[in-house]
């Protein structure tokens, strides 16, 4: 196992790599000129000539992505010109908030997603089959912003239940409590689409192992049907699953950048959005390489909890 677990730890830096020269690449490719976007109305020549010799924007393209990874690589993803802060301090300060949002939307769409599709596994062609299939693909067709928007008018505007955005009250709060009434609409909604996609396939996947032979067998032993369905059935089926939840971390993760737009939390999604509209070159590269990497982490250890269940996908 810990052979198995350096090999993909090592497979991680290629991609990370190929990562960061997409990320570049594609901010190079944004049309306009990033000195005049930062200065505005002071965009005078001289100011767009040192402008760029201190971004670095007078080098070749080739200079300037070296230049930058190897800032990176030391820890320093330079300095945001929109907010005059260190981009790193910037990105990891709105990362604890993405990740906060992410990881609650991630622990509650896979406990329901698992929830439902055994479930509707169990009771094929059954009531409590139609109806799960009927919402998953309600959830799975119905995009998230417009989601979040029916649920900030239902649970905010007219049962005024719930807060309609932020990630505590404006005046007072800031306690645990406070923050978990913040974050039940856009974790609910960034939920649902990973939900369903989870639930499909672990349906899926539990009937496929409920032909198995070693099912018939437990079942002939005389073992409680509850036994054999979450102990035996569910743990086969898990094994196809995971990578599964791996991908939709990256949704999640993904997704957090309109629904934090939507519910206006204080993320790194919401921080891209004004880092873009701001032509903030620094700031974007920054957030979205540590936004890509975060992906990549959580497939590799989707990948180290599968073989962890099922040790021949090692060989």
């Amino acid at each position: 196992m810990p052979t198995y677990v350096a090999k993909r730890l090592l497979s991680v830096f290629p991609v990370l790599f190929g990562l960061s020269v997409i990320v570049f690449l594609v901010m190079s490719m944004i049309p306009g000129d990033p000195a005049t976007a930062i200065l505005g109305a002071y965009a005078t020549p001289e100011n767009v000539e040192r402008i760029n010799r201190d971004l670095g924007l007078d080098k070749p393209l080739v200079q300037q992505y070296f230049i930058w990874i190897g800032n990176v690589l030391q820890g320093d993803f330079g300095r945001s010109f929109a907010l005059n802060r260190p981009v790193l301090d910037e990105v990891l300060e709105r990362f604890q908030a993405t990740l906060v949002l992410a990881g609650v939307s991630l622990i509650l769409c896979s406990v329901i997603g698992l929830l439902a599709g055994v479930v509707s596994a169990v009771r094929q062609f059954g009531w409590a089959d139609r109806v799960i299939t009927f919402l998953v693909l309600a959830g799975i067709s119905m995009p998230s912003f417009w989601l979040g928007l029916i649920l900030i008018l239902l649970f905010a505007v007219k049962w005024r239940l719930l807060p309609a955005s932020g990630m505590y009250a404006i005046y007072g709060g800031g306690d645990l409590k406070d923050l978990l009434l913040h974050l039940i609409l856009p974790a609910a909604t960034l939920a649902v689409v990973a939900a369903g996609v989870i639930a499909r396939l672990t349906r899926a996947a539990m009937l496929e192992v409920l032909r198995q032979d070693f099912v018939r067998t437990a079942r002939a032993k005389g073992l409680p049907e509850r036994q054999v369905i979450y102990r035996h059935a569910f743990r086969a089926a898990l094994v196809s699953v995971i990578p599964v939840i791996g991908i939709q971390a990256g949704f999640v993760l993904g997704g957090a950048v309109y629904i934090e737009t939507v519910f206006q939390w204080p993320g790194i999604g919401a921080m891209l959005v004004n880092a873009i509209s701001t032509r903030d070159i620094l700031l974007v590269q920054g957030g979205v390489l540590v936004v890509a990497a975060s992906y990549v982490l959580f497939n590799l250890a989707a990948d180290i909890l599968q073989t962890m269940l099922d040790p021949r996908i090692r060989s």
